[in-house]
């Protein structure tokens, strides 16, 4: 069974490339770790919205890699100080 997420960002106009670029940094640490089995980082067609994805051999694995987030000042809750709104985290399993 997987374990992962699903989290829409609403990044501020002017910051949407500096925020795709650290979303780009966090998905290619995570691609290092252990029971890493997928990332994605997705704007969508208006540039309202980032959309990012992961999926981890299990939960222990999801969260060790979202500690390195955390390390990597990419708060897995809340809002940084470049979106206009909270971002929504789903955490999502394989059936």
């Amino acid at each position: 069974m997987s374990f992962g997420f699903i989290a829409f960002h609403y990044p501020a106009p002017q910051h949407l490339d500096e925020f795709v670029a650290g979303c780009n940094k966090v998905a290619d640490a995570a691609r290092r770790q252990s029971g890493f089995e997928s990332v994605g980082v997705w704007v969508t067609t208006d540039g309202g919205a980032v959309v990012t994805t992961g999926a981890f051999e299990s939960e222990e694995a999801f969260q060790a890699a979202a500690a390195l987030a955390g390390e990597m000042d990419a708060a897995p809750d809340g809002i940084s100080d470049l979106e206009v709104k909270p971002r929504e985290v789903h955490l999502v399993r394989s059936p």
